[in-house]
């Protein structure tokens, strides 16, 4: 179902790429406090801000009316893109809902945007942007360091001990051989002392997390590891994550990494998430590398299994990225698998709404280029209560052996990934 609000959205205006050369500030640092969007990996990416038009949609249909709706935008849009790569002239920033037939999922058309790839740096503007809409504020590293104060946690839908039930429960269903993995998630509530600024958030996510990709859309902003489709020309690409073990010091670290790479448990719950990818995008593709084994990401608060997968997509298809990316979507790294028999534990266990936790999360442009993750390592700001409070979410995949207490503190060393950007 699309809202009314969007419907009203649907006149296309002119498109002005400007090259800005080698410029060197770094994105995050020129966004404004309102209406935040990013997608930003190791100083590159897209920013962007103000809207110039935006969908919200539901349904079973979502992502096809998305995908008609911005082509038809795209068809009526004079566009001037002297630049000419992926993210260059019109671009769509979309973060999806878990479930989008029944969450809401909500694709902005930013009013100024401004992208950097290999060092090249360039402005995007939409319409008759004004010299307010253009002017940017550069964010002071002293100002993304300001307190905000003291935090106060609270559980969210499940409190711990609550949780490691529902996990119980899941083991039993799964050794009974309803399914053999399903993705459990819990959420943190967090309030504090003065409002929530995206760009101190952002800018800390980016500072710990160079290796993630570090993303705002709506409101809903974090650092994920996880690329769940890149579409560049015909190449399609992804980064399945699943296992997962914490870090430790000195010799404990090694220790824990060596038995990441050992763990039967870890590897057989990545196969699920890798093999289910595979077989979603084995349609859509002539020719698809899979790695025999996967490697290990580490990262600064934990490590992953890692498989980077690649593919070409058919030359005689015409699917869109929104439509592979729906059409993939929840691989079992979110999800489990067999899907919908996930997807109903998942609703039976989880006792919350995820919203658009989980969901794909990136940007399309007009040529059909563009990057999803899975919005993970993230938060909800809320708004409530002046904008002092969030919702951050974490989740664990489980599977035949899995314990609850062990899976519980998984739960939380990722969450300790946003607390930190929190955090004073």
């Amino acid at each position: 179902m699309t809202t009314a609000a969007a419907r009203t959205a649907t006149s296309a205006a002119a498109v002005t790429t400007t090259p800005l050369g080698a410029r060197r500030t770094p994105l995050l640092t020129l966004l404004p406090r309102d209406g935040a969007l990013a997608w930003v990996r190791r100083g590159e990416g897209l920013i962007g801000w103000g809207e110039a038009a935006r969908l919200e949609v539901s349904g079973p249909g979502a992502l096809t009316e998305a995908a008609d709706w911005w082509a038809q935008r795209c068809a009526g849009t004079e566009v001037h893109d002297p630049v000419g790569v992926p993210g260059s002239g019109p671009v769509l920033f979309a973060s999806v809902a878990f479930d989008p037939a029944v969450g809401t999922s909500v694709f902005v058309v930013p009013e100024v945007v401004v992208g950097r790839r290999d060092g090249c740096t360039w402005v995007t503007v939409t319409g008759d942007a004004d010299d307010e809409d253009l002017a940017v504020v550069e964010t002071s590293p002293q100002h993304a360091a300001t307190s905000i104060g003291r935090l106060a946690y609270a559980d969210g839908a499940l409190d711990p001990m609550a949780w490691c039930g529902a996990v119980t429960a899941a083991v039993a269903r799964i050794d009974a051989g309803e399914l053999d993995k399903v993705v459990l998630a819990r959420d943190l509530l967090v309030s504090a002392d003065r409002p929530l600024d995206p760009r101190r958030l952002l800018l800390r996510l980016a500072e710990r997390f160079p290796d993630t990709w570090t993303f705002a859309v709506d409101g809903l902003l974090g650092a994920t590891p996880e690329l769940l489709l890149r579409r560049t020309g015909r190449e399609l690409d992804a980064r399945v994550l699943a296992g997962t073990a914490p870090r430790g010091a000195g010799a404990e670290d090694d220790r824990l990494a060596a038995g990441l790479q050992t763990s039967v448990k870890d590897h057989a719950e990545h196969a699920y998430a890798v093999d289910s990818l595979a077989d979603a995008l084995r349609p859509f593709v002539d020719e698809l590398v899979v790695p025999e084994q996967p490697s290990v990401l580490t990262l600064p608060n934990v490590r992953h299994l890692a498989s980077d997968v690649r593919g070409r997509q058919r030359d005689d298809d015409a699917t869109g990225l929104l439509e592979l990316v729906g059409a993939v979507h929840p691989t079992a790294a979110v999800g489990g698998s067999p899907t919908a028999t996930a997807a109903r534990v998942i609703a039976e266990l989880e006792g919350m709404d995820r919203g658009r936790y989980a969901g794909p999360v990136g940007w399309l442009d007009a040529r059909g280029d563009g990057e999803f993750g899975l919005a993970l390592r993230c938060a909800q700001l809320t708004g409530a209560d002046g904008g002092r409070q969030a919702r951050l979410f974490a989740g664990c995949g489980i599977v035949a052996g899995s314990d609850p207490i062990a899976e519980l503190a998984e739960t939380q060393a990722k969450l300790a990934a946003f607390q930190a950007a929190l955090e004073d």
